[in-house]
């Protein structure tokens, strides 16, 4: 069962990252590869342009591609590429030696993968900005609304509501910013041949790397990184890193949602079998549902870094389902954080009463500012 599956999608792939990581958009992705390097190469003088336009042409149509029979195939080569060229290949007989000409399966993966990661991250990103507007919105709104302060789940001294919410701000706003850079300067095209010397092009080789980052608008690399893969880590970082940001603001709206405490609510949808009366935060807790399997898919992408001299055996393939998971994991976590944070009900009267019966004490007056700083830091309006 993975997080796609019909039973479970709703709860655990919820928002568009899921579809952006399906297998549909990675057979997409793969032909587009394909169709870059047919398409460089003919502008370098390597191919024929007929043959890169008739292999342009077929990749174009991924629909023609069966893309559970070239998985099952997958068994056959350690890959799916293998099946996919050989696909491509009976679409376009007359160029056949011209399809995958100089490239690695994993090129081809690799490759495709960042053009996979490039468009997920932009509908996971959206949502952390939602996010992160709403809880500006929130600083804004509560910035005097008085309650206590908890520690080791006890009362502190008293803080406000606006400034808890400016604190969630800034976790969001730390955490797009750091998968913003990473699609920025991280995301780039990995190619480089058997063993990344780029020898099947010769003197050309520097020029069809930098054409292929240009056709795909992805970054250039200095070197292939075939198995240097601090490039995946870098990902997988930033997105745990924003999964823990999403379930530190889950986790504190579950725990002011409890009856004793009571000071926040989810406006419908958020009842329960048990009882139709209860406004359970469901939102918040399938957020914390989703980014809980975060840390572990991180762990098992830096457990795969140590490929083995210019081609791993296995490690390469380890990374390929826990990438996958882990952006869906993390875009479904900031979904269900946006659905959180437009659904909740504050109630400024019980954080009041709460404070009162705390008995604790302490100046405010310092507070204020400390909003108002962070809403300038964080590129939101006061």
């Amino acid at each position: 069962m993975g997080p796609t599956s019909s039973l479970f999608g709703e709860v655990l792939a919820r928002g568009e990252v899921a579809a952006a990581v399906g297998d549909d958009a990675w057979l997409t992705a793969m032909l587009q590869v394909e169709a870059a390097l047919a398409e460089v190469q003919a502008f370098s003088g390597l191919l024929e342009q007929a043959a890169a336009d008739a292999i342009g042409a077929a990749c174009a149509r991924p629909e023609a591609f069966d893309a559970a029979a070239i998985g099952r195939a997958a068994a056959g080569s350690g890959d799916p590429v293998e099946p996919l060229v050989e696909a491509l290949r009976r679409a376009v007989p007359e160029h056949a030696a011209a399809v995958h000409r100089g490239a690695t399966s994993q090129d081809v993966i690799d490759t495709a993968g960042m053009l996979v990661a490039a468009r997920a991250l932009r509908p996971l990103l959206a949502d952390l900005g939602a996010c992160a507007e709403l809880t500006a919105r929130l600083a804004r709104e509560h910035r005097d609304t008085a309650m206590a302060g908890r520690t080791l789940l006890r009362p502190a001294a008293p803080t406000t509501f606006g400034l808890k919410a400016a604190g969630w701000l800034g976790g969001l706003d730390a955490a797009r910013r750091r998968l913003d850079q990473v699609r920025g300067d991280r995301l780039a095209v990995q190619f480089g041949g058997a063993a990344g010397t780029l020898a099947p092009f010769g003197d050309a080789g520097p020029d069809v790397l930098e054409g292929l980052a240009t056709v795909l608008g992805l970054r250039e690399p200095a070197l292939p990184w075939h198995t240097e893969r601090t490039r995946i880590a870098d990902l997988a970082g930033a997105l745990g890193s924003a999964a823990g940001a999403v379930a530190k603001i889950a986790r504190d709206l579950t725990l002011l949602a409890q009856h004793e405490v009571d000071e926040v609510s989810a406006s419908p949808p958020g009842g329960s079998p048990a009882g139709p009366h209860r406004r359970d935060p469901i939102a918040a807790v399938c957020a914390l549902g989703c980014a809980a399997s975060a840390p572990g898919l991180v762990a098992n992408l830096l457990a795969a870094m140590a490929h083995e001299h210019e081609g791993a055996a296995g490690a390469w393939h380890a990374e390929w389902r826990p990438l996958r998971e882990l952006l869906v994991a993390t875009g479904s976590a900031a979904s269900w954080l946006r659905a959180a944070l437009e659904r909740l009900l504050v109630h400024p009267d019980v954080m009041r009463d709460n404070l009162a019966r705390s008995g604790v004490t302490g100046d405010l007056h310092a507070v204020g500012p400390l909003i108002d700083r962070a809403l300038d830091a964080f590129g939101t309006k006061r």
